[in-house]
Parts: C-alpha cells; sequence; structure tokens
C-alpha cells in the first residue's frame, strides 16, 4: 500500500489531461528533496520538462515513466450527489513503461505512510476502505479519507481494533501483532511469536491491499494447509511447494464443500473472522479447491491478502496508531 500514486499512459495521446507533454512538469526541487524517497532514485530527464521515477514492487512489477503534479479530484459532480472535492498540487507518476502483473487496472493508488502516497499528500489521518467480492469484476470498492473514513457496527458485529506497528528498517508499512490462527474451534499449534516483528526488521505482518493472498511464514503456512487437508480428507497435490495448496475436487463437484471459519487473533484481543469465502476457492480448470493462503520462507514478512480481506471494511488510523475492522457488505456503501 506504499506505493507511488501512478496512472498508466494507456488514453488517448489528445486526452487533455494525461498528455505527458502538457501535464508533467518539473517539480521545484525542494520537493524532490522532501517527498521522494531514496530508494526511488528521482533522475532528472535530459528534456527539462520531465522527472523520471521507478517504483518496484516485491512481486517483480514495477513502473517508470514521468513525476509530476495536477489537481485531483474526488466524487462527481451529477444532480443528487455530494459535491465533488480537489485537491491540488498532488505529485504522481505518469507510467510509461509498466511491468509486471497490473489485473487490467490503469494505476495504483499509495496509501502508505511514505510521504508520496496520497494519504500523506493529502494530509488525512485516517482513511478506511472496503473490497466488494473478489470474483465480480461488475462491483466498485469505495475508499473514505478523512472523517468520511468512519466505521459502524453492521449485523450484530462489533468493531474491533489492534494496534498498527511501524518498523524503523520500512517505515511505510502498516504492520500487526497476528497472534495466533484458530479454524473452527481449534486454536492451531503455532507459536504466539511466529509473526513477531523483530528488531532487525525481518517478520511481522503487514496489512496490504495490494497483495491478493494472504502469504505466512512457512512453519505457520504449513499447520494451516495440513489442517486444511485434514477438513477435506485428503492431500494437497502440492504439498511440498510455498504456492497456495489445491485438494482435488471429487467427481461432478463443482462447487466448495463447506468449511468452518477461519480466525485470525490479533493484538488486542481483535479477531478477525474469515468465512469459507474468504479463503477458500474452485478452480474450475483444474477441479481442485484451493486454500487462498501461501507459504514464505522463516525470515520473510507474513502479509493479510485483499483475498482475505473481502467484505470486511478496513481502517487505518495513523494518527491514533490503530487499524480498526467490521464485518460488512461492502457493495452496499
Amino acid at each position: 500500500m506504499d506505493a507511488v500514486p501512478a496512472v498508466q499512459a494507456l488514453l488517448p495521446a489528445g486526452h487533455a489531461r494525461l498528455r505527458p507533454d502538457h501535464l508533467l512538469q518539473l517539480l521545484p526541487r525542494a520537493l524532490l528533496q522532501r517527498h521522494v524517497p531514496a530508494h526511488m532514485e528521482p533522475q532528472l530527464h535530459p528534456y527539462p520538462a520531465l522527472c523520471r521515477y521507478r517504483y518496484a514492487y516485491g512481486d517483480g512489477a514495477y513502473s517508470a515513466g514521468g513525476l509530476g503534479t495536477e489537481t485531483i479530484t474526488f466524487g462527481s459532480s451529477a444532480p443528487g450527489e455530494a459535491p465533488a472535492a480537489s485537491a491540488g498540487g498532488v505529485a504522481f507518476g505518469c507510467g510509461t513503461d509498466n511491468g509486471g502483473d497490473s489485473y487490467n487496472s490503469t494505476g495504483t493508488v499509495g496509501l502508505g505512510r511514505g510521504s508520496l502516497s496520497l494519504v500523506a499528500q493529502l494530509g488525512v489521518g485516517k482513511f478506511s476502505y472496503c473490497l466488494t467480492d473478489f470474483f465480480n469484476t461488475s462491483l466498485g470498492s469505495p475508499v473514505l479519507f478523512g472523517s468520511l473514513a468512519e466505521l459502524a457496527a453492521s449485523g450484530g458485529a462489533a468493531v474491533q481494533s489492534t494496534p498498527l506497528l511501524q518498523s524503523p528498517q520500512i517505515p511505510s508499512r502498516y504492520y500487526v501483532s497476528l497472534e495466533g490462527i484458530s479454524l473452527g474451534d481449534t486454536r492451531l499449534p503455532i507459536p504466539n511469536q511466529t509473526f513477531a516483528l523483530r528488531a532487525d526488521g525481518t517478520g511481522g505482518m503487514i496489512v496490504d491491499s495490494g497483495t491478493i493472498f494472504t502469504i505466512l511464514v512457512e512453519s505457520a503456512f504449513r499447520v494451516v494447509a495440513n489442517h486444511v487437508a485434514e477438513v477435506l480428507g485428503q492431500p494437497a497435490v502440492n504439498a511440498t511447494s510455498l504456492d497456495n495448496p489445491c485438494f482435488p475436487a471429487p467427481a461432478g463437484e463443482r462447487q466448495l464443500p463447506a468449511m468452518p471459519d477461519m480466525v485470525l487473533h490479533f493484538a488486542g484481543g481483535a479477531d478477525m473472522t474469515l468465512h469459507r469465502d474468504n479463503y477458500m476457492s474452485f478452480d474450475e480448470e483444474d477441479s481442485s479447491f484451493c486454500l487462498n493462503i501461501a507459504g514464505a520462507t522463516s525470515t520473510s514478512t507474513s502479509v493479510l491478502g485483499n483475498f482475505q480481506q473481502q467484505n470486511i471494511q478496513m481502517l487505518f488510523d495513523i494518527t491514533v496508531g490503530q487499524m480498526s475492522f467490521v464485518p460488512t457488505d461492502c457493495s452496499k456503501l
């Protein structure tokens, strides 16, 4: 979530609001010194009208192009709707060289703590988002900033909160303390310190709206995968891999079987309940049931991915240092 706001240059060259030769202007050197992290290595283009940027992600995706400023408008001016709001001088990247998986998106919005994220540039102390059904591409997912970013108990479920942690090594990430995992009524045998954020910056768990599947360090991943295998009554076909495990479906079966809830236990007594469709899916091509959680090496950082966050409204209160969440039908927000 700590990405630079980026817009891929996919619109026609004549589009007035995205023409690089009109839109991208050289940022003042003071702004560059204040806002651009060292690892981004901004370079001045030979033509004085452009300031170049390049941003890479852990999965190999990247975006490179020109860094510029523009007025960003939120909302619309349609009759009966709330009036649009604008913010001027927002720095963003116009990506002319983009690689990796974009999943048909036309850009990336930075929501991290970094100084170039949209959250930091708007100067808001909190934001929330609510991700709709992963497989229903016709639905949009709302993102709310500032005073609009409030949670309300839904369907009898209470709002729960856990502290946000910060790593000196990667301060832009949102770390949380995951203390354990349950499957149904069973607390899985995962030691409490498995997901601890270490002093050297390794370990820990981050919450990321850009990573699809949750990633757990290998020791915890094996425990979770083995217990899901027990529920399904068969081992995974890729049991030795750190990829998300899949289990052959019985002949003629085209739907997921009933599965117990999975619960993530966070510090402060906050329990995030994941129903079956928040951690399992049916792979029609291979006719298999798949656990949408992957593994990583023991020194890696675990990640709470967006598949697990479906229909859970997430609130990040940076000022207070707290993440809150509540189950919600995100399509109705």
